[in-house]
């Protein structure tokens, strides 16, 4: 039994007084390339990882769900014949927020037995690693077999996100509910964040002595903010001006033809949106030709841009991708909502000593804590675990 799935099972135990009668799990996620293009309509390509967030469970004979996360000492109560959204406050909210968007769904919660749920994750909070969605999916997967509903995996994967949404007040997109729902390993998947069609890209760094390095600048950050706001907002100005419903909708030429119909920040903000939805598209080619070189140059020009047009970036990421470009990668950028979280890197596997010790060098010296070289590889989706 994996340590997350025991510590699970003995926080059902040790909080509720019962044993788990089924286990479920769902990964964080990486993503390679395709920053904010989510809920644009655009294109991304994220990966899966072995990191998972693992939901032990119990049914119960009243109408109560209720839950419990390793590290917090409340437990969260929701009754099924009447939800409150708005009383589901703080973690609650990614619990509790899926059943909410479940009974929006059409599903008759009224009708469905009580569940206890424990969560227990090894998917760092706050490092632009998705835990968020894990949380999410891996609920949604639960509830999903231990209530026979029979939802498709894209559909769950729309509930989590109308949980985050609408209840957590992440107006996030939809990418990282669904590679945690369809992620599989030794695969990338390819998203079209508007018809939600995928694509499962083979992603084998090992294979030719290359390994995808995480880098945790430890520097938390939250969806739910002003900034992250303020850039949607823009990019929804951008695409109102330009007579489109989303940026996925313009290339670089027409963006260029209405430069001067956009003040300077919205159009660097956009700028980013159509040359990233591009960067995903030659990745995925460059990706699936196995050509890791072409891969790392757009990694270098992500990371420009989301520093400089979409200003997400911060001094420890840029810092880590320096390092890593200082060792020797293929290429470096930051991952996920920006503002703090993570970097990501592809490097020679025989290189990752000189990475982690330019790190140490260079971080110890600003008196910033030092991120720990995480090697990633491309790993399966949401499951239930059918051996303990």
């Amino acid at each position: 039994m994996k340590p997350v799935v025991r510590r699970a099972t003995e926080l059902l135990t040790k909080k509720f007084g019962v044993d788990s009668t089924a286990v479920f799990s769902a990964p964080g996620r990486v993503n390679l390339i395709g920053e904010h293009t989510d809920y644009n309509d655009g294109f991304v390509l994220p990966i899966a990882i072995a990191q998972r967030t693992v939901v032990a469970t119990a049914l119960r004979d009243d109408a109560l769900v209720v839950a419990s996360s390793e590290g917090r000492d409340d437990v969260v109560t929701a009754d099924l014949t009447s939800l409150n959204p708005a009383a589901m406050a703080g973690w609650a909210g990614y619990v509790l927020g899926v059943v909410w968007a479940l009974g929006k769904q059409g599903i008759d919660l009224g009708s469905m037995p009580g569940v206890s749920l424990a969560i227990a994750s090894d998917v760092p909070a706050g490092a632009g690693l998705s835990s968020s969605a894990a949380v999410e999916c891996s609920v949604a997967v639960a509830l999903n077999d231990l209530w026979n509903l029979g939802l498709p995996p894209h559909v769950l994967a729309s509930v989590g996100q109308r949980a985050e949404n609408e209840v957590v007040g992440a107006n996030t997109g939809v990418m990282d509910q669904m590679v945690s729902m369809l992620g599989a390993a030794g695969n990338a998947l390819f998203l079209d964040c508007r018809s939600s069609e995928v694509d499962h890209i083979p992603c084998d760094l090992s294979s030719a002595g290359l390994a995808l390095v995480v880098m945790d600048t430890h520097v938390r950050h939250s969806n739910v903010t002003s900034a992250y706001r303020d850039r949607r907002t823009s990019c929804e100005e951008a695409a109102l001006a330009m007579g489109v419903s989303a940026l996925r909708d313009v290339d670089s030429e027409e963006l260029e033809r209405h430069e001067g119909s956009l003040d300077e920040e919205t159009y660097r903000r956009a700028r980013h949106i159509v040359s990233e939805n591009d960067r995903v598209l030659k990745a995925s080619v460059a990706l699936r030709a196995r050509d890791f070189k072409r891969v790392g140059e757009l990694f270098r020009s992500s990371h420009i841009s989301m520093r400089d047009d979409y200003e997400i970036s911060s001094p420890e990421l840029d810092l880590a991708v320096e390092c890593a470009e200082e060792s020797g990668a293929l290429g470096a950028r930051m991952t996920g909502g920006g503002f703090g979280g993570s970097a990501i890197a592809i490097i020679s596997a025989d290189r990752l000593g000189e990475l982690e010790s330019r790190l140490v060098e260079r971080f110890s010296q600003k008196n910033w804590p030092v991120p720990q070289p995480l090697v990633v590889d491309a790993s399966e989706g949401a499951r239930k675990h059918h051996q303990l």
